[in-house]
């Protein structure tokens, strides 16, 4: 059996050679235009910072004033770069619109932007989640309509990206974050979509999936989330805003589709594969390779997590 597995897989190798799609691409970063949203601080200034270090022009968008300054002369401080700042609400189309023209032809969109509240689905305020989905996802839909005929349109016809800032939340649904995945779902099938429209303008989707990161957000985020999603969040270490940011940028260049940070992200998005994009023979072989195994491991993650929900509610119900 094993011997049989080794003569397959030479030629599993090469099948796959010729049928991942899109084909694999090199995105430069160095003298190109990068323009963020969400970039004042946080995942979005991180980036940028990564961005500027490799010789980008940047471009950040967010709605203080003072925060984009800041950012600004952080960047300008640490790098020899062109740095330019628009304040702007992604729920506001016109506003949206306006900033990207002034910007100017784009060469790589992040959409980092997002607003992020824990809370069980039936204590959650429909406004709150009406925020999050306005924020996330219709505030997504206004940048990409504003810039994409920015991007077709560009004099440089060097490849081009749109990454999209997920979150593994938007990969598996679990505990307290209902509405905040449902959002960054969203985001996938937006992203999967868009890839097939726009590949022949040499446009290249990517979706960064971070964990839990050290940011503003999330300490917000902490204050309302249910004891038994810290729980089951603390099963997976939180990483820092500059290394999300430098994986970001490195994804950005490969063309990924998927951005993991992690290994345990790495190995969710091979169990979350499903009909999702894929450059790399060599990362298509192990999704094909490695999908039942991962499969195993996320029914024993279910299984872990409804135990401990089980429980506490459990606990909860005695102590009443």
């Amino acid at each position: 059996m094993v011997l049989f597995g080794l003569l397959l897989l030479p030629i599993l190798l090469l099948l796959l050679y010729f049928i991942v799609r899109p084909r694999p691409i090199n995105i430069p970063i160095k003298n190109r235009h990068v323009f963020i949203t969400g970039g004042s601080m946080g995942i979005g200034l991180a980036i940028a910072k990564q961005a500027a270090s490799e010789g980008a022009r940047i471009s950040l968008l967010a709605r203080s004033v003072d925060q984009l300054q800041k950012a600004k002369e952080s960047i300008c401080q640490a790098y020899e770069v062109e740095v330019s700042i628009f304040s702007a609400d992604v729920r506001d189309y016109d506003a949206v619109e306006r900033a990207i023209n002034e910007a100017g032809s784009i060469d790589v969109l992040v959409v980092n932007h997002g607003v992020y509240y824990l809370e069980e689905f039936e204590t959650q305020g429909l406004d709150v989640m009406k925020t999050m989905i306005d924020v996330n996802l219709m505030g997504s839909f206004n940048v990409i309509k504003a810039a994409l005929p920015l991007m077709k349109d560009r004099k440089d016809k060097e490849p081009a990206s749109i990454a999209l800032m997920s979150s593994m939340a938007g990969q598996v649904g679990t505990y307290g974050f209902a509405a905040y995945s449902a959002t960054k779902f969203g985001l996938r099938g937006l992203a999967e979509a868009l890839q097939q429209e726009v590949l022949e303008n040499n446009i290249h989707l990517s979706l960064i999936s971070p964990p839990v990161t050290e940011t503003l957000g999330f300490e917000q985020a902490r204050k309302t989330m249910p004891e038994i999603t810290k729980i089951i969040s603390s099963t997976s270490t939180e990483m820092k805003a500059e290394e999300v940011g430098k994986i970001t940028i490195q994804g950005i260049k490969s063309g990924s589709f998927i951005i993991p940070c992690k290994l345990d992200g790495r190995a969710l998005a091979i169990a979350t594969a499903g009909l999702s994009p894929q450059r790399c023979f060599i990362m298509a072989s192990l999704e094909v390779v490695f999908v039942g195994l991962f499969r195993f491991v996320a029914l024993f993650l279910q299984w872990n997590w409804y135990g401990i929900i089980k429980k506490k509610k459990g606990n909860s119900r005695k102590n009443q």
